[in-house]
């Protein structure tokens, strides 16, 4: 059962385990009033269930989305990354906030182990996105806008299937990498790309 927290925004990201593509994160703040029966942890969701919630949230709640490039990723690791993209995130909707209803929030709660370094007033709550509604919202605009952003990636790299996959090492994505090596989007520090980059030396 989800619980809010109110004057709280809650942060989550989406794009970890992918070969390609951006890690995306955002944050969350739910007014009240705002129904939050249709929220859920986004791994629990079908996609059809996730567009619908994401215009909702979209629409009725603050919010902010940001990103760490693959250039990123590959610089200074995943997990930094990701706690640097959800840190860019809560940094735009505090902005946000202060501009519109000239309040800051009150506090963030980051699902997961940890939270963004230097990020006061944030608590890591393991398995938030189940747990917390700002969460849940929070996991459901990072991963439907990340697989919106992969479709369109699909259109520039069309021989991957990002439109398919996301960019999640399935069995036709590692097929297309070996066919057609990395692209622009690929995250080269991870192993799979990182073998097939090997491999090409020789």
């Amino acid at each position: 059962m989800l619980e809010t927290r109110p004057g709280s925004i809650g942060l989550d990201e989406a794009g970890r385990g992918p070969l390609a593509g951006p890690v995306v994160a955002a944050a969350v703040m739910i007014p009240a009033g705002f129904d939050i029966s249709g929220l859920n942890d986004s791994k629990q969701m079908s996609q059809e269930e996730r567009e619908v919630q994401y215009d909702r949230i979209v629409a009725g709640c603050p919010h902010a989305i940001a990103m760490a490039s693959p250039e990123e990723i590959d610089r200074m690791n995943i997990l930094r990354a990701s706690l640097l993209a959800m840190s860019r995130a809560a940094k735009e909707l505090s902005g946000r906030l202060a501009d519109e209803l000239a309040t800051p929030y009150e506090h963030a709660y980051v699902d997961g182990n940890r939270a963004p370094a230097g990020m006061e007033k944030a608590t890591a709550v393991v398995k938030g996105d189940a747990l917390i509604a700002e969460i849940a919202a929070a996991s459901i605009l990072a991963k439907t806008f990340r697989d919106r952003l992969m479709v369109t990636y699909a259109s520039e790299f069309p021989e991957y299937g990002f439109e398919v996959h996301f960019g999640y090492p399935t069995p036709l994505h590692l097929e297309a990498l070996k066919m057609h090596g990395a692209c622009a989007i690929h995250r080269l520090s991870f192993a799979p790309v990182q073998a097939l980059l090997q491999l090409e030396l020789f």
